[in-house]
């Protein structure tokens, strides 16, 4: 076509059969006119024919189109793969399992246009079996350019950075042009929290807006969150990237506060999940965690520690620096990225 789209939308997907045609049939209904939404849907190495079920609905998105990845690169990787061929001055996500309720894009569309901000957020529905529930952004004011950076506190409350869900919104391209929607390579899990706090870092101006709303399907048997190996680790990788980023910036005493609870609270989360796991995963684990630990502040850590409740509390002190086990495994860190806009945020 030789004009170019209003919206791309990056769509990995790995064993989605049951689900991609679902939200494929949404993303037709985003504007009056399909043709003027490109969607790039990465095949990340399905084994069940969903890059073939995909590629059938080029009828009603004329602009689509099907990326084959024969070996599973992960969801990071296939996010960053695809928002390279987007055409669009606006970009969004969106995962094989969900779908959008008529009219979603474009709304998002108008009001990213209308605000001219970096970035624009909304709020989810979960479906999970029947049921359905709405997850509002934490964010009181709706509809006004805010400053991304102030909106990362207070530490004590859900603010937007515990809300890291990258289709959850829809970004301007000079978001991308400046490297603001890059998620780092090879992370399967935990890859949006590296990136929130990028985002909020670094982007200049967003606003959280009205809209007729993603459907997020939870509790899908492929879901990784849903399985126990090695993948479920990524969690240090992705808060050791994230202190990285902080340690880098102009203010970062105000905000360790902030992301050292969240990762507190990802490691409580993840350590009371270690019934589930192999000996040899639960070891690992600690060691994951320990190795994070060390890494923030000794004062920040005493102060968010003393603030944990009971359980969590219990969960984290044994793995305290000064009682951890053999670190051996974990890479050099001169094999991690250097990149000085890595950054994470979590919810728990």
């Amino acid at each position: 076509m030789s004009t170019p789209p209003l919206v791309s939308i990056v769509l990995p997907a790995k064993d989605q059969a049951p689900f991609i045609d679902d939200a494929l049939r949404s993303l037709a209904l985003q504007f009056p006119d399909p043709g003027v939404l490109q969607v790039i849907m990465i095949d990340d190495g399905s084994t069940d024919g969903t890059g073939e079920l995909a590629r059938a609905h080029v009828e009603h998105l004329p602009r689509l189109q099907v990326i084959r990845n024969e070996e599973a690169v992960g969801l990071a990787s296939a996010r960053n793969q695809g928002f390279q061929l987007a055409e669009a001055d606006a970009i969004g996500f969106m995962d094989g399992d969900d779908w959008m309720a008529r009219g979603h894009v474009a709304t998002l569309f108008s009001e990213l246009a209308r605000l001219d901000v970096d970035f624009v957020r909304c709020d989810h529905v979960t479906v999970t079996g029947g049921r359905r529930a709405l997850v509002r952004a934490p964010q009181g004011r709706r509809a006004v350019p805010l400053d991304p950076r102030d909106s990362i506190l207070p530490e004590t409350h859900s603010t937007m950075v515990d809300y890291p869900y990258a289709w959850a919104g829809l970004f301007h391209r000079r978001v991308l042009t400046r490297g603001l929607l890059h998620f780092d390579e090879g992370l399967f899990t935990a890859e949006d929290r590296p990136w929130i706090w990028r985002l909020h870092l670094r982007a200049d101006s967003y606003a959280v807006v009205e809209s007729p709303g993603l459907m997020y399907r939870r509790g899908v048997s492929t879901s990784l969150t849903q399985i126990y190996d090695e993948r479920q680790l990524d969690f240090g990788r992705s808060y050791r990237l994230a202190f990285d980023v902080l340690r880098a910036d102009a203010e970062a005493e105000r905000f360790w506060p902030k992301l050292a609870r969240q990762f507190l609270a990802i490691c409580a989360h993840h350590r009371g999940r270690r019934a589930a796991m192999t000996p040899q995963l639960r070891a690992r684990q600690a060691e994951v965690i320990t190795a994070g630990l060390s890494e923030i502040p000794p004062h920040v850590l005493r102060e968010q520690m003393a603030g944990l409740d009971t359980r969590r509390a219990g969960l984290l002190r044994p793995l305290l620096p000064g009682a951890a086990p053999s670190r051996s495994f974990l890479p050099p860190r001169s094999t991690r990225s250097s990149r000085p806009e890595m950054q994470a945020g979590v919810s728990a």
